[in-house]
């Protein structure tokens, strides 16, 4: 997933098209992610208790991948995501690191 936890991005389809906000969760089988302040829903919590008043509160609901794009913190611009592959000396493994395809800076 190209997406992860804590990024930055940018709305580009749906009721909240224009609005940023930062990654809360990532949901990879779904292909979706929860965004902070973004696609809020409202539900009616009972109360829990005896003297406690029932409320409406409002949770961010999941956003499809496909609708988002993200906004790179080099150049502060929505970007497409790409990867370079790098290889260590020492143990041999490849690493992908994430790439803006922008200003090409690693994210």
């Amino acid at each position: 997933m190209k997406i992860r936890k804590n990024d930055q991005v940018l709305i580009i389809k749906g009721k909240d098209k224009g609005k940023t906000g930062k990654v809360l969760k990532g949901l990879p089988r779904e292909l979706k992610v929860l965004i902070d302040g973004v696609n809020l829903k409202k539900k009616h919590q009972k109360p829990t208790r005896e003297k406690e008043k029932g409320q409406i509160i409002e949770i961010p609901f999941p956003v499809s991948i496909a609708n988002v794009k993200l906004i790179c913190p080099e150049c502060k611009k929505p970007t497409k995501v790409g990867f370079k592959i790098i290889k260590t000396e020492k143990t041999s493994k490849k690493l992908k690191n994430r790439i803006c395809k922008k200003c090409g800076k690693e994210i």
